[in-house]
């Protein structure tokens, strides 16, 4: 087969090298890439957002699969164009997209059908927000703007003048765009939180095995909320009496929800959860593999991911096993000095070999570029560093020995991944 990925970072990177490993993988195209999965695919340079020459690439190239890795094109109706030219394609169509695309759609959905998430109100007017969190008065209180913002659209604030400063920002100054139209403010759940990506064709959900995100940039969960600065699976909150009942109460119900409302979601769903004292709670949802979940998620598929795409395309998913290897997955982001603010590109990382590698470890390539043989930076996570071992703490030691023979000016990482405090 010849398959096509959407997509430029270290998620992409990941299944990339999942859909390496199946003997149905002839031909690997990547648009548009980075430097290090020019190493395991051939890059094409298309952007992920121009979705009519991604579509006249798959028909030229008689692309028997496209994989839709990130939102912004899922959410633009990338799968639909595909579908249209007849070309195969992985991810939610657009209408399904929604899920993540609009924060208020999901919070609505989930209160219409009783799927357990934090008490919420929505607002287009900045003026009745502030007078609502003022009201209120309960901090800390959850900003959210309504769109996709690359994951930073959220502001957890502690003061009622925080929460005032973070409805400024979004609905006024417009930090996220028109992403911040709307907004969401809701209660401040507390609990572990835990994230399961699942598999479903619309009919049928099978979750795979859970991880744990460290979102705030520095150790100790302190400072600013990022995209993800390491992952480890499985999340040792998720016990199998929390997942039956997130299976129950959560994952089949919107699964459901979706398919009645008119919109059935095929693809892989993001459940983003808070085990609260009052049981499990959805945060969020995400139309697509999380990024840096995938990197400790996609290394424990034992399944060939080709059939699994296969099948939920074809709405067969109950016919497909889909298997997992014990054990444990730990996955440290490599970050550029100043992320998620401002950072500087083009810096020379050493330490790779000369695929882009690092002995003892999987790394996978989120924000580089490729120069004269050179490997430099190109964004603000920069490499996720994954190790897998029988336990976690192996596999974090595995993870961070492979990390201290990566160096690259203003190199930054968290030390504390896979601690539970």
């Amino acid at each position: 087969m010849k398959i096509l990925m959407v997509g430029s970072g270290g998620r992409e990177h990941a299944l990339i090298k999942k859909l390496k490993e199946s003997p149905k993988c002839e031909k690997l195209y990547c648009a548009p890439g980075n430097g290090g999965i020019a190493k395991d695919a051939e890059c094409v340079n298309i952007g992920a957002m121009d979705i009519d020459n991604m579509v006249k690439f798959a028909v030229d190239e008689k692309i028997d699969l496209v994989f839709v890795a990130p939102d912004d094109p899922l959410a633009a109706g990338m799968v639909d164009a595909m579908q249209k030219a007849g070309v195969r394609a992985f991810g939610p169509d657009a209408k399904a997209a929604i899920i993540e695309a609009s924060k208020v759609f999901s919070k609505n959905l989930m209160k219409k059908y009783g799927i357990p998430t934090a008490k919420y109100e929505v607002f287009d007017d900045p003026k009745k927000a502030m007078e609502y969190v003022v009201a209120e008065n309960t901090t800390p209180v959850v900003v959210k703007a309504d769109g996709l913002a690359l994951g930073k659209g959220v502001i957890i604030a502690q003061t009622i003048d925080e929460a005032k400063d973070a409805i400024k920002s979004i609905m006024e100054d417009k930090q996220f765009g028109d992403s911040g139209n709307n907004i969401v403010i809701e209660e401040f759940l507390t609990g572990p939180e835990v994230s399961v990506l699942a598999f479903t064709d619309g009919k049928v959900v099978k979750p795979m095995v859970s991880s744990k995100d460290h979102k705030r940039a520095y150790d100790n969960d302190e400072g600013l909320n990022t995209g993800g600065m390491g992952t480890i699976s499985p999340n040792p909150y998720y016990t199998d009496e929390v997942a039956k009942k997130c299976y129950d109460s959560i994952f089949v119900p919107t699964i459901e929800a979706m398919s009645k409302e008119g919109r059935p979601f095929k693809g892989c769903l993001y459940f983003g959860l808070m085990i609260t004292p009052n049981g499990p709670k959805v945060i969020e949802y995400n139309a697509r593999f999380g990024d840096p979940e995938a990197q400790v998620v996609l290394p424990r598929l034992k399944s060939d991911l080709i059939d699994i795409c296969e099948a939920i395309i074809d709405e067969k998913l109950a016919d497909v096993d889909v298997e997992w290897y014990d054990g444990a997955a730990a996955c440290v982001v490599m970050a550029s000095g100043g992320y998620p603010v401002a950072y500087k590109k083009g810096i020379e990382i050493f330490g790779l070999d000369e695929n882009g590698g690092v002995d003892g470890a999987v790394v996978y390539h989120a924000g580089t570029k490729l120069e004269n043989g050179k490997f430099l930076t190109n964004g603000g996570r920069v490499l996720g560093v994954t190790a897998i071992a029988d336990t976690l703490d192996e596999a974090l030691k595995k993870s961070y020995d492979a990390v201290s023979k990566i160096t690259f000016d203003g190199a930054h990482y968290r030390t504390d991944i896979g601690k539970t405090k």
